[in-house]
């Protein structure tokens, strides 16, 4: 896994522009924060691929961005015993996933059919389920929202993981008066021709 730092991910934003990429991960990671309470978004992955990383990320983000909601717990296979408790949360949980939390799966290969009923499961029991997946129809017929990130795409499997946990702590900044009139105007008048 490559490591991007803030930087990268600014200039991965900046080529992906007008691409579509961009309006699709910061739909997913609003979709992120969503989530009710603190310890409620809880991120999964294969039992041979945890996802180690984008929860690392996505703790940052709700600790710079002041979104306790965005506090993620890691839900890992096979936890040793003597974890330490952020550690030590086994799939078990997702059995007890409810309205109000959601389930952040990855699955960059074909998710197995442990991870895809256990999936199930917490989206029956009113869990929202969120996806970045590697083309499995499976998985994203379980996500309530995927991002499929193909093999050959633009971006890579880290870089869309980056890309969703960005957005999801960006601090939405208001508009003045002055910017919303002059949005205003411009729908009222309609597109400006150019001579």
């Amino acid at each position: 896994m490559v490591s991007m730092d803030s930087g990268s991910v600014a200039l991965l934003r900046e080529l992906l522009d007008g691409s579509g990429w961009l309006e699709r991960t910061r739909e997913l990671g609003l979709a992120l924060r969503a989530t009710r309470s603190p310890g409620g978004l809880l991120v999964v992955g294969t039992p041979d691929d945890e996802p180690w990383h984008v929860t690392a990320h996505l703790s940052d983000e709700a600790r710079f961005a002041g979104l306790p909601q965005l506090t993620p717990t890691l839900v890992r296979w096979n936890p040793p015993p003597d974890a330490p408790a952020h550690l030590g949360v086994g799939v078990e949980r997702l059995e007890r996933a409810a309205r109000g939390e959601t389930l952040f799966v990855l699955s960059e290969q074909q998710a197995p059919v442990p991870l895809l009923e256990r999936v199930d499961d917490a989206r029956r029991t009113g869990a929202t389920i969120l996806a970045i997946e590697g083309g499995d129809p499976e998985l994203a017929g379980l996500a309530h929202d995927a991002i499929a990130v193909p093999r050959s795409g633009p971006v890579s499997f880290d870089g869309a993981q980056h890309l969703v946990s960005a957005a999801a702590g960006e601090v939405e900044q208001r508009r003045g008066l002055r910017e919303r009139l002059a949005r205003l105007l411009d729908k009222l008048s309609g597109p400006r021709v150019t001579d």
